[in-house]
């Protein structure tokens, strides 16, 4: 369980990146910190594994403040996605998921091991393990950093806009491979986007931001969507979003679901995808 009490973040020059906030993240699920730039949520994720200290106020991990941990090996203990990766181009994709493991003491030949079983989990063929990341494509290059956070087998996973870079199929299927995962590995997510379609699809709980890092709601994304909280929720989830009324046609023997112009939104499926 991730918590954080009343923490502030205020910047030399006196620019304020969170206010005050409070929230408390439930072991096992995903919460996602939905906001536009400005909104703090970046510095939010930050001050998990340390990478930012707050001014004020505090950020526990099961009761222990993070302030009292020693900050390599509690970064070590975290597993942190990055929009861009952040993998080493002068290493091979099996080296830079082994990374860490070897930091902890494992041999190599025991980390690289386990690097091309973490391939094959999230999706990528183990004999990619010998290429660099150049020769990576944008959607694989994420898969690998994704991969190296879980090198470990970490409790806790800050993702930050992981899948923003690449392009909307790929990021579906990244997203799809997101929840695989969480249903099989059932860890503690904190996932921050600027996306809210995003940030519905992948949280249990969705936190919509304002700027300093004020919660404007937090619910659950069917919640949100059914009642927003104030004119800035509303505006944000899209422009009276909530009080748009579809409707469903049949193309094809498919259900197509509509918009009030006629415009296509999406198929209502006949199956439940495992751990959705």
């Amino acid at each position: 369980m991730i918590e954080f009490e009343s923490v502030a973040k205020t910047y030399r020059g006196g620019a304020v990146a969170v206010a005050d906030f409070s929230l408390t993240i439930p072991s096992h699920r995903t919460v996602v910190l939905v906001g536009s730039s400005g909104s703090g949520k970046t510095t939010l994720l930050r001050m998990v594994n340390r990478m930012v200290d707050p001014t004020s106020g505090h950020v526990l991990i099961d009761d222990e403040d993070v302030r009292d941990a020693n900050p390599v090996r509690l970064r070590r203990s975290i597993g942190y996605v990055l929009q861009t990766g952040g993998l080493l181009p002068h290493r091979t994709v099996a080296d830079n998921v082994a990374t860490v493991r070897v930091l902890n003491g494992e041999s190599r030949r025991k980390a690289r091991a386990g690097a091309a079983e973490l391939l094959e989990r999230v999706g990528l063929d183990p004999s990619l393990g010998s290429r660099y990341p150049a020769q990576l494509s944008g959607g694989q290059q994420q898969r690998v950093g994704v991969a190296r956070a879980l090198a470990t087998d970490p409790n806790i996973l800050l993702m930050d806009e992981p899948f923003g870079a690449v392009d909307p199929i790929v990021r579906r299927e990244l997203q799809d491979e997101l929840l695989r995962l969480q249903a099989e590995l059932g860890k503690t997510i904190l996932f921050v986007t600027h996306d809210i379609e995003e940030a519905f699809r992948l949280g249990d709980e969705v936190v919509v931001l304002k700027e300093g890092g004020r919660i404007a709601q937090r619910g659950t994304p069917e919640r949100i969507l059914a009642e927003p909280a104030d004119e800035f929720v509303r505006d944000f989830i899209g422009s009276d979003r909530a009080d748009v009324q579809l409707e469903v046609r049949s193309v094809g023997g498919r259900n197509v679901v509509v918009d009030p112009d006629g415009r296509p939104v999406g198929v209502l499926g006949t199956e439940r995808r495992e751990g959705s």
